[in-house]
């Protein structure tokens, strides 16, 4: 292994890493290769089993993979320092596309542009609630959770309660999901192996600099305050990696407080993949909607400030939970609610939607492309151009 990296070292390098951040979880082998092969910060082995507890706890996939990598490099602050180098290219480039979104949406082109990229949307979370109904639906458990949450979410019910009970609903209906009865780890002897002090420090910072811009932004500016915490709510129940965020950012923002019109919501989806990063970065494009660059800065940081958080503060216990039998039934749950909830999306997108031929031609044609594992990026871009000329 190589020598402990600067702080600035590892900035720099997630950076530039982030500026190439195309097809959010595909990037996880490309972050292995930096931090494991390329430099030798973290080891495979300690590498993988991070992987594992990035995908039980809330969050952008490949975001928490890079915050992991920088966790076992350089401790929390190495954490820190790789999360926000990987996530600005991000935040850069939507903001740029946010600005001549708002200045250029009503010229003919663009619009007719943004018609066909609503097709696409539809056409990326139809193929997203395929892959993960693939990987997830197994069972007739799966499949009567899935429809239940698809259900409430599509009459406008709270994706966070859905998820709540599917959780709990699936400690009584996966009675055949085994293991063991959870090690019971206690503070103190977390905080005894190594490193652990210093991630429960960290994530104890992360924490209270949460409390501490919530408390400020309440006593100064109500609406900002609204926003930072409904963009925590998001990160925290977003259980599945980003995608998991639409459900809840389409709820918060669009039905419960009508704060963005949903086809203009879509636009955002939309812009937020021709950006490297995480679909989460939508957020960036809600904030500057609603309150400009101020907007844009707190939504991407309160965004992704619960699962960094969560990472920090589970990383010492994840040996003791990981096999506990209720964990693997409640999170069993968690993830069949979760294609439900991506369901129930597809379906409201698509109600938005006018399906005129060319634009069901070219929604065929962005699902045939995507399952054919063509990259989202070109099937965005190209599509958005066709739209402009026949939509």
């Amino acid at each position: 292994m190589e020598d402990r990296p600067s702080l600035v070292t590892l900035f720099a390098a997630f950076l530039r890493l982030g500026f190439t951040a195309f097809g959010g979880p595909a990037m996880v082998r490309y972050i292995k290769d930096l931090a494991c092969r390329k430099h030798k910060w973290v080891s495979p082995e300690d590498f993988d089993h991070g992987i594992a507890l990035v995908q039980t706890i809330p969050g952008a996939t490949a975001m928490q993979a890079a915050a992991y990598a920088g966790l076992k490099a350089r401790g929390g602050a190495g954490a820190i320092a790789a999360f926000t180098g990987f996530a600005i290219p991000a935040f850069l480039l939507m903001v740029l596309l946010s600005i001549a979104y708002k200045r250029a949406i009503n010229i003919s082109m663009v619009v007719s542009c943004f018609a066909g990229l609503k097709v696409i949307v539809v056409a990326i979370v139809a193929y997203a609630t395929l892959g993960f109904g693939r990987k997830m639906i197994r069972r007739w458990q799966d499949v009567v959770l899935m429809l239940m949450a698809a259900g409430y979410l599509f009459f406008k019910g709270s994706p966070v309660v859905a998820i709540v009970v599917c959780a709990g609903l699936g400690l009584f209906l996966y009675g055949n999901i085994t293991g063991c009865s959870g090690q019971r780890i206690s503070f103190s002897d977390a905080v005894k192996r190594p490193g652990a002090y210093d991630m429960l420090m960290w994530a104890g910072v992360v924490a209270l600099t949460g409390v501490l811009v919530l408390s400020l932004l309440f006593m100064f500016d109500p609406f900002l305050f609204k926003l930072g915490a409904i963009m925590m709510k998001i990160d925290f129940f977003a259980y599945g990696g980003g995608y998991a965020s639409l459900p809840l950012m389409l709820h918060e923002i669009v039905e419960k407080r009508a704060l963005l019109d949903k086809t203009v919501f879509m636009d955002g989806i939309a812009l937020g993949q021709v950006t490297p990063g995480p679909i989460v970065i939508t957020s960036a494009f809600v904030g500057y909607l609603l309150r400009g660059i101020k907007g844009a800065l707190l939504c991407s940081w309160a965004i992704f400030t619960p699962s960094l958080f969560m990472l920090m503060f589970s990383a010492p216990f994840f040996e003791g939970f990981k096999e506990a039998v209720l964990f693997k039934r409640g999170m069993r749950g968690v993830l069949a609610s979760f294609v439900g909830l991506l369901l129930a999306v597809f379906l409201s997108f698509s109600m938005a939607v006018k399906w005129t031929p060319p634009a069901i031609v070219i929604g065929i044609g962005a699902f045939v492309a995507l399952y054919k594992k063509v990259d989202i990026l070109w099937v965005v871009l190209v599509g958005a151009s066709i739209s402009a000329l026949v939509l």
